[in-house]
């Protein structure tokens, strides 16, 4: 069974053309309008999903941002994520990842091969700031470049004047792809935007931000031709059958989840995952002093070194992690995770803060460097499935123990990279933000020695 649905995906030639921008903008006025608005966003990024969120949540009704990646899911399991998560929704606003066609190798995992398994239209977001009638050829190419790919409008940003939009207009026009309005340069919008993602403050107001743009996106922008355009057909697929929290002999599991300013890269449907096998609990490393009962924990990526010395100063909360972790407790740390499970965090500035010191190694922000791309683990024994997931990071481990290295990683390539996935009992830790939303069980294996 299929049914009509409003969708569409939010693309670019490049990044930096302004499609979180747009794509923020456009939840926003469409949640105040007074749509249920799901929003989804191309690739491994979590920053982008917690903006959409903020964004589609108005009016009285919360909304997630859910990842859509080929790469780390199968096409069954993205469409089933989309049709899922769609069907209570009135609008299903996708923001692609990059340029259009840019995949993990040549088109792979690109916002295009997603549009296409989706079916849904493409919207092109095309910075126009030093651009008119060369508009043309260059949509003319996105448009003819793959038949099986919709491109069925166009928004420029960064135009000087409702003059300027008119030779957009007629370039758009004569490359077969319908013009649905502009956004004039703002100053204030294109600072804003570029702190959004990357300021963790609790006082840097992000609503108000998003708000903003959404005001100065309407007065430009014709929504009603784009919700005209965007009807789609969202595909009915069984889902997966959620089981109910498994208990552990005659007691519900809990799972200790770090989520506060300094934790909280987190995808969506991980946590749906972990619901399945037992209670989840949220906890601060920066505000609790003392660790709920747990029978997995789970400290996600985020900005630790960012609050390293809020961090280090909750010493009840350190010492109540390495004595969880010391016990055999069952813990899973990725990124910013390992950073805080290491003997010290050393910031920027050469300040070196004491971390939990359950991993006999150091981490630094000096002499950052990027590490960046998609990998592959498989567990050296124990988890028999490879699991996927992205790596992003400019911290760096400046002194290494001797550590039991519990998983081969390589990159899109099948390469051996120098990622390790660190083990200690029953921690694992690792720069690697894994996906298992669709290996339900691995929550399960690395409880499994509390079912023994």
């Amino acid at each position: 069974m299929t049914s009509t649905h409003t969708a569409f995906l939010l693309a670019a030639p490049s990044s930096g053309s302004g499609k979180t921008t747009l794509a923020l903008a456009l939840m926003r006025i469409l949640a105040k309008r007074g749509l249920r608005v799901q929003p989804f966003k191309c690739g491994p990024d979590y920053l982008d999903t917690r903006l959409h969120g903020l964004a589609a949540s108005c009016c009285g009704r919360q909304s997630n941002g859910i990842n859509l990646d080929t790469f780390m899911a199968s096409e069954r399991h993205t469409r089933e994520l989309f049709a899922r998560h769609g069907r209570n929704a009135d609008v299903s606003a996708v923001e692609g990842v990059m340029g259009l066609f840019d995949g993990a190798e040549k088109a792979e995992g690109s916002s295009a091969e997603i549009a296409k398994l989706l079916d849904l239209p493409v919207i092109m977001v095309l910075n126009a700031k030093s651009m008119a009638y060369s508009a043309a050829p260059l949509l003319y190419g996105f448009r003819t470049f793959d038949p099986d790919l919709r491109l069925a409008g166009v928004i420029f940003n960064q135009v000087g004047t409702s003059s300027h939009y008119s030779y957009l207009e007629a370039a758009a026009k004569d490359a077969g792809v319908e013009p649905l309005g502009y956004v004039p340069r703002n100053q204030r919008i294109s600072i804003s935007e570029r702190h959004l993602g990357l300021n963790t403050s609790p006082d840097y107001d992000r609503d108000a931000i998003i708000e903003a743009m959404a005001e100065h996106v309407a007065k430009t922008v014709c929504i009603d031709r784009l919700l005209e355009i965007a009807r789609t057909v969202l595909p009915e697929i069984d889902a997966p059958q959620l089981s109910a929290p498994e208990s552990a002999g005659s007691r519900r599991r809990i799972i200790a989840v770090a989520r506060d300013e300094a934790f909280n890269f987190l995808y969506d449907e991980n946590l749906t995952v972990l619901q399945e096998h037992g209670e989840v609990v949220f906890f601060s490393p920066m505000e609790d002093r003392s660790l709920p009962r747990a029978d997995l924990l789970y400290l996600a990526g985020g900005y630790p070194e960012l609050h390293a010395e809020k961090l280090a100063a909750n010493r009840d909360m350190r010492e109540a992690v390495t004595a969880y972790c010391m016990r055999g407790g069952a813990a899973w740390a990725e990124c910013g995770g390992l950073m805080y499970l290491a003997k010290t965090l050393t910031t920027a500035d050469g300040t070196a803060h004491p971390m939990c010191g359950v991993f006999d190694l150091d981490t630094s922000m000096q002499d950052a460097r990027l590490s960046l791309g998609y990998r592959k683990v498989r567990f050296d024994g124990g988890y028999p499935m490879e699991l996927r997931g992205h790596e992003f990071h400019y911290s760096r481990i400046v002194r290494q123990g001797l550590l039991q290295n519990a998983a081969s990683v390589r990159n899109t390539r099948n390469e051996p990279v120098g990622t390790a996935l660190f083990r200690t009992g029953n921690t694992f830790a690792s720069y690697v933000h894994l996906y298992w939303g669709e290996r339900r069980d691995f929550p399960a294996f690395l409880m499994a020695a509390l079912q023994a």
